[in-house]
C-alpha cells in the first residue's frame, strides 16, 4: 500500500483549525476513534458487498450432500439473485452413530437465502433424494417442488405423514417440459435406474449448460420398457456442455451394469425351482423389482403377501398412477394365505439392508406378528449392501438359516443388479456430452476420485476436473473459467435425526453415546452436608456396561475410598462449597483411577446430593 505524501508546512505555525480532512472526521472530536472505526467498518462492508455482488454474476455450484457419502444428496445452483435446489435426500447412520435414525444435510446457508430460492427439483423417488423433504422444505419457506408423477406421489405421501401436505406446491412434470426458474432454464431426459421416472437435467445458465445426472445406468432392456433417451443427451452435448456432474457409485467397477431384464429372468427361474414359501426382501421404492416379483408370482400361480408399511404405501401409489400392473386378487392378507399350500405363497417384505425395525429383520428375530420362518422356506435378499450395513445383513442371514430357511443373496446368485452405471457407461456419458469441465458426484470420496481418474483416461485435462467436499463452491464466471473458491465455503456437516428431534443431537452427544457403548457408565452418588461439605453416608456406586459389581467388590471398595479422600481434600480447597468444581475433580480423578485398574474409560457421572 502506497502512503499519500503530505505537503510540508512553511512559515510560523498557526493555531490548529478544525478543518475536516478526507476521512470526514473532526480530529478534535473526543469520539473520533469510534467514528473512524465505524467508517472503516462501513467501508469494509461496502467492499464485501461489492465483492459478493460481483460473485453473484458468476454461476456457483454448491454440493450440500452426496459428494462425501452415498446418500444425503442435495445440490444448490446460484446465479445472481436466483437459487435452485436439486434433491433433498437423507443418509442412513453407520455403526459410529448409535441411536441416530437418519442424517440430513446442513441447510443453514439455504435458510439464510430462502427468499432467493426459485424452486426445488427432485430427480427420482429414492429416500436418499427425497427423504429429507419434510425436514428441510418448511425451513426454506416451502418453495415449489418440481418432479415426475411417481416421485410426486411418494413426496406427497411423505409430507402427509408429517402433516405438511399442501404447504408446498408439488408440480408434476413431463419429460419434455422446459422449466424456467429465474436465471435458469431446465430441460429433462429420461435415465434408467431401479425406479421409474428417474430423470437427468440439462440446466442452462447465463454462463453455460450443465448436465446433471445422478443415480443412473444405461439399460437397453429396462423393466418398464423405457430406455434412456440417448438422442436428447447427444443433442444437449452438441449444444455445448460447460459442466457434467455424474453418478460415481460404481466408478470402480469395470464393464457394464447388468440389465433389469436379466434379473427378471433369474427371478422367474428361481421361483420355478423353489417348492416351498418364498420370502422376498427388497427396497420399498424399487418398483421395477416389485413388478418382476408380481410377474413371476403370477406365472407360477403364487399369491403375494405384502408386509411393511412403506412397501404397502409405495405399491398403492404406484398402482394408482399406473406404474405397477398386477393381476387382480394376487395380493392376499396373511390370514387368508393359510388356506394356500406353501408352494403358492410369496411374502414380499422390506429390510434387505438388515434394518432393525424392517420386516425381514423382525422375521429373522422371530418377533414378526404374522410371518414365522419354517423349514422349507427360501428367503431371497435382492439388494447390494450399502457400505456400513454388511454386519447387520450378515447377522440377519445367519438368524434366518438358524430358523430353517434357505437363503439366496447376491453372493450366491445374481438376484440383484445395481441401478448405478459401471465404467463403460460412465465413459459413454462423457463421450455423449463432451463437457469442458467435469465434477463427479454421488459417492464416497474414493468413488469420486475413481470417477475423476476415469475422466482423465477419456482425455479430460486434470485441471478441468473438480472433486469437491460438501459445502465447497465451484464458481464459473462470464469468461467460462471454472475454479473452486478458496475464500468462501458454506456451512456443511451432518444434521442428525433422532426420533422427533432434528439437529438436537450433535457431535458431543454422539461421542458420549460411543463412550457408553464401548466402556459403559459409572455413576457415583455422594451425599454431603450442605453447611460443611462433609460426607453423610458412604458413596453409592452404580455401574452399567462397565463391570459386574457383584464380582468386583475390591474395586468398588477402593473407588469409594478414593472418593472419600477427594471429598475431604478437594472439597475444602474453596472458601465456600463448590459442587461443580468437586464433581469435575471426582470425574477426572476417578476416571483416571479406573483406567489404571482396568484400562477402560467408562463415562464417570458424579451426582452430589445436598442435605
Amino acid at each position: 500500500m502506497i502512503k499519500k505524501q503530505m505537503p510540508k508546512r512553511f512559515g510560523p505555525t498557526k493555531p490548529m483549525q478544525h478543518i475536516p480532512k478526507d476521512d470526514g472526521v473532526n480530529k478534535t472530536d473526543p469520539n473520533r476513534l469510534d467514528m473512524l472505526i465505524q467508517k472503516a467498518t462501513s467501508l469494509a462492508s461496502n467492499l464485501t458487498t461489492s465483492r459478493h455482488t460481483s460473485s453473484r454474476q458468476n454461476l456457483r455450484v454448491i454440493p450440500m450432500g452426496g459428494v462425501e457419502e452415498v446418500g444425503e444428496n442435495m445440490t444448490a445452483f446460484e446465479f445472481g439473485d436466483d437459487i435452485i435446489v436439486i434433491d433433498m435426500g437423507l443418509a442412513f447412520p453407520d455403526d459410529t452413530m448409535p441411536g441416530i435414525d437418519y442424517i440430513i444435510p446442513d441447510t443453514k446457508w439455504l435458510e439464510e437465502n430462502k427468499k432467493r430460492i426459485r424452486g426445488v427439483i427432485i430427480t427420482h423417488g429414492h429416500l436418499d433424494h427425497i427423504g429429507a423433504v419434510p425436514y428441510i422444505l418448511p425451513k426454506l419457506g416451502d418453495p415449489p417442488v418440481y418432479t415426475m408423477a411417481l416421485t410426486a406421489g411418494f413426496i406427497k405421501k411423505r409430507l402427509e405423514e408429517f402433516g405438511l401436505l399442501g404447504r408446498s406446491k408439488i408440480n408434476v412434470l413431463n419429460k419434455d417440459d422446459v422449466l424456467a426458474l429465474g436465471s435458469f432454464k431446465i430441460r429433462f431426459f429420461r435415465l434408467n435406474h431401479s425406479i421409474p421416472d428417474s430423470m437427468g437435467l440439462s440446466i442452462t445458465s447465463p454462463v453455460g449448460q450443465i448436465i446433471y445426472a445422478t443415480d443412473w445406468k444405461f439399460d437397453h432392456t429396462p423393466a418398464d420398457g423405457k430406455p434412456t433417451e440417448f438422442d436428447k443427451i447427444a443433442r444437449f452435448g452438441a449444444e455445448g456442455v460447460l459442466l457434467l456432474m455424474s453418478d460415481s457409485t460404481n466408478a470402480v467397477k469395470p464393464g457394464y451394469c447388468a440389465s433389469e431384464r436379466e434379473i427378471g429372468l433369474t427371478i422367474e427361474r428361481t421361483f420355478g425351482d423353489i417348492k416351498g414359501r418364498i420370502i422376498f426382501a427388497n427396497f420399498s421404492t424399487n418398483i421395477s423389482r416389485i413388478q418382476q416379483v408380481f410377474d413371476a408370482a403370477a406365472k407360477f400361480n403364487r399369491k403375494v403377501i405384502v408386509t411393511g408399511r412403506s412397501l404397502v404405501n409405495n405399491i398403492e401409489i404406484a398402482l394408482s398412477l399406473g406404474y405397477l400392473k398386477i393381476q387382480p386378487k394376487i395380493i392376499v392378507k396373511s390370514e387368508a394365505a393359510k388356506k394356500y399350500p406353501d408352494n403358492q405363497i410369496v411374502i414380499l417384505t422390506t429390510g434387505a439392508q438388515g434394518e432393525e425395525a424392517a420386516g425381514l429383520a423382525r422375521i429373522a428375530r422371530g418377533d414378526h406378528k404374522t410371518v414365522k420362518i419354517k423349514k422349507g422356506d427360501t428367503t431371497i435378499v435382492s439388494a447390494s449392501p450399502i457400505p456400513g450395513n454388511e454386519r447387520a445383513i450378515s447377522a440377519m442371514l445367519s438368524n434366518l438359516t438358524r430358523l430353517g430357511s434357505h437363503v439366496i443373496y447376491n453372493k450366491t446368485l445374481d438376484i440383484h443388479t445395481s441401478g448405478h452405471a459401471h465404467q463403460e457407461e460412465l465413459k459413454l456419458m462423457m463421450a455423449l456430452t463432451k463437457p469442458k469441465y467435469f465434477m463427479p458426484i454421488h459417492g464416497e470420496h474414493h468413488m469420486i476420485v475413481a470417477h475423476a481418474e476415469l475422466a482423465k483416461t477419456m482425455g479430460m485435462p486434470p485441471e478441468n476436473i473438480f472433486t469437491l467436499d460438501n459445502g465447497q463452491i465451484l464458481e464459473v464466471g462470464s469468461d467460462k473459467i471454472a475454479k473452486v473458491t478458496t475464500d468462501d465455503k458454506i456451512s456443511s456437516g451432518y444434521v442428525f435425526i433422532d426420533g422427533l428431534g432434528v439437529g438436537d443431537v450433535g457431535e458431543v452427544v454422539i461421542r458420549d453415546r460411543q463412550v457408553m457403548a464401548q466402556d459403559g457408565m459409572f455413576v457415583i452418588i455422594i451425599t454431603l452436608n450442605r453447611r460443611d461439605g462433609k460426607l453423610i453416608n458412604q458413596p453409592d456406586i452404580i455401574s452399567r456396561g462397565f463391570i459386574y459389581m457383584k464380582g468386583n467388590d475390591d474395586l468398588i471398595r477402593e473407588v469409594k475410598h478414593e472418593v472419600r479422600k477427594l471429598v475431604e481434600t478437594k472439597g475444602k480447597e474453596k472458601l465456600e462449597p463448590n459442587w461443580a468444581y468437586l464433581r469435575n475433580v471426582i470425574r477426572d480423578e476417578v476416571g483416571e483411577y479406573l483406567y489404571q485398574k482396568t484400562e477402560r474409560r467408562p463415562m464417570v457421572l458424579p451426582v452430589i446430593i445436598e442435605i
